[in-house]
């Protein structure tokens, strides 16, 4: 985003200073389609959108057309992962690289991608200095995501490089996640405070920490500190987005999955300080 400061694009798309958006991992297995349309009638501020196998999160034009359709802006791509989407956009540079131009056709400014596996030779060798010099290319913040060990008999693995965790790699631009923070067993507060400036993306979920699984649960329902990390974000000059990633896969229906998502925008913007003088979708979804 090159051609205004991100409080002037928040300030054209109608947005809070904090803008609390949907991601469309956490309507899985809905269609993108579905993501924009729960995103609209709940009230989120916008949509990230998480490029899979899904032949839409992959257009620009349909994302464009999605984005109009429903008024819901796009906040954020998220990069096809590797063992996910491996014969999405080819290689891991390939990858990235088709994000930020996703990332321009579509009008946002932030790319989420996860570190390299350790295996990812080359790739891994030269991360750090890749992804800067590609947002530098296309002027966008390409946002590195906090992981967690792989515990193989107890014992943790380390299975990506430069680490699982952004703190001291000196990355520009990171994104945090709550439930990878709580599978690591991390204190989330005290990241943010260490990661300071460079947290540029909050995806809004929690974790357990009592198990190796990636659990992206309903903020509040795990151990992780989200509430204070969000009353943090909205005292400090937290300029990002933050992003509903929940798990709703055992949802029973739509009415349910709904009711899943209005409870995680209820809880972020109460803990943003941005309930006041909202009475609008969330309440009438409860």
């Amino acid at each position: 985003m090159s051609e205004a400061t991100l409080p002037e694009w928040r300030q054209a798309h109608g947005m809070p200073e904090v803008p609390v958006a949907l991601s469309s991992a956490s309507v899985y297995p809905l269609s993108v389609h579905d993501a924009f349309a729960c995103a609209a009638d709940l009230g989120f501020d916008g949509v990230e959108v998480m490029v899979t196998n899904n032949s839409t999160s992959q257009e620009s034009d349909a994302l464009v057309h999605l984005a109009e359709r429903y008024d819901q802006p796009i906040v954020s791509i998220h990069a096809p992962t590797l063992l996910l989407t491996q014969q999405v956009w080819g290689g891991a540079w390939s990858k990235i690289r088709r994000s930020c131009q996703m990332a321009r056709e579509v009008g946002c400014d932030t790319v989420v991608v996860h570190p390299p596996f350790r295996w990812q030779t080359g790739y891994a060798d030269g991360f750090s200095i890749g992804v800067r010099d590609l947002a530098e290319e296309y002027e966008v913040h390409i946002a590195v995501e906090n992981m967690y060990p792989w515990r193989v008999r107890g014992r943790d693995a380390r299975a990506y490089l430069p680490h699982w965790d952004p703190v001291g790699q000196g990355y520009r631009d990171v994104t945090w996640d709550f439930s990878h923070a709580a599978t690591a067993r991390e204190d989330s507060l005290e990241a943010l405070k260490a990661l300071g400036q460079s947290v540029r993306h909050i995806h809004l979920t929690d974790g357990s920490g009592a198990s190796f699984r990636d659990e992206h649960l309903l903020p509040g329902q795990g151990t992780q500190r989200v509430g204070e990390c969000l009353q943090y974000l909205a005292d400090s000059a937290f300029e990002g987005v933050v992003v509903a990633e929940i798990s709703t896969r055992k949802a029973r229906g739509v009415g349910e999955r709904e009711q899943m998502l209005a409870k995680t925008l209820e809880f972020a913007r109460h803990h943003l300080g941005q309930l006041a003088g909202r009475s609008g979708a969330q309440q009438s979804a409860r």
